[in-house]
């Protein structure tokens, strides 16, 4: 299991409460994550995860509350705003464009970092294409071959099977040279060996990159093997928070789960 680099606390949330019309969906919810772990957030379905994370992203904004970020409330900034703070994004079900290539998706990525005007970016030259020719080398170099996609990386993304397209929204978002890294269920629909491989990916990420990780998945064997913490909600309210072995011993937890998930059960340990 990876460590914390610091103690030094990179993302704050303070009593979060989100509705919609009638339903509250996250009643006063507060966490802070650690600049360099792995954070993940667990709970059933419908417990207010992937809606806490649209509140870190800005896709939803909170009835009321803060969020935090290096020392800054980004609830005052769009989601494009993030991007460029260092906050990027993966999502459930798979967000890409899928009649371009491998390569062009994981370019769109990196947009919010270009720095080359309007005049030089419709001539293609100066600045332009020494952006486009660095960000060629980022790319194939480091991200592609990171991820292992350098067999299908001129490949059109919607004739690849979905493990691969996960992989390639991955690649996307480590394209945005995140500071912070969401990752909405990255091992969902994977057979046994692609979870295996997206935990490495996940580690790797965060040993080799030093990003942080805010990790939602419900596969268990991954959160109890990888994460530094767990925070648990359930139906809105956050239950329970610490590190893995904490949080499968409390009962409030093991309630909640009861007849959904083994908290003891272990897919990647050795």
């Amino acid at each position: 299991m990876t460590q914390p680099v610091a103690e030094e606390i990179q993302l704050q949330v303070e009593e979060i409460h989100l509705s919609f019309g009638g339903l509250k969906v996250l009643a006063g919810v507060s966490t802070s994550v650690k600049k360099g772990e792995i954070f993940s957030i667990i709970g059933p379905n419908g417990a207010g995860k992937t809606s806490l994370l649209n509140c870190i992203n800005r896709f939803y904004t909170p009835d009321r509350g803060k969020i935090i970020f290096e020392g800054q409330n980004i609830l005052k900034l769009k989601p494009h705003q993030l991007a460029a703070l260092g906050i990027a994004r993966t999502f459930q079900n798979v967000e890409l464009f899928k009649h371009m290539t491998v390569v062009d998706n994981i370019k769109l990525g990196h947009h919010v970092h270009l720095r080359s005007g309007f005049l030089s970016g419709g001539i293609y030259y100066g600045k332009t294409r020494r952006e486009e020719m660095a960000l060629r080398k980022e790319i194939e170099e480091r991200i592609v071959d990171f991820l292992e996609i350098e067999q299908i990386r001129k490949s059109v993304v919607h004739t690849l099977p979905f493990g691969l397209q996960k992989r390639v929204e991955l690649a996307r978002a480590l394209a945005m040279k995140p500071k912070i890294l969401l990752l909405d269920e990255p091992a969902t629909g994977m057979n046994l060996e692609e979870t295996e491989d997206i935990a490495r990916f996940i580690l790797d990420i965060n040993e080799e990159w030093g990003v942080t990780i805010i990790l939602i998945e419900h596969d268990m064997g991954v959160v109890m093997d990888i994460s530094d913490r767990v925070c648990v909600l359930d139906f809105g309210v956050k239950i329970a928070e610490g590190e893995p072995a904490e949080v499968r011993q409390n009962e409030q937890v093991i309630k909640a789960y009861l007849g959904q998930v083994d908290l003891t059960y272990s897919r990647l340990g050795a």
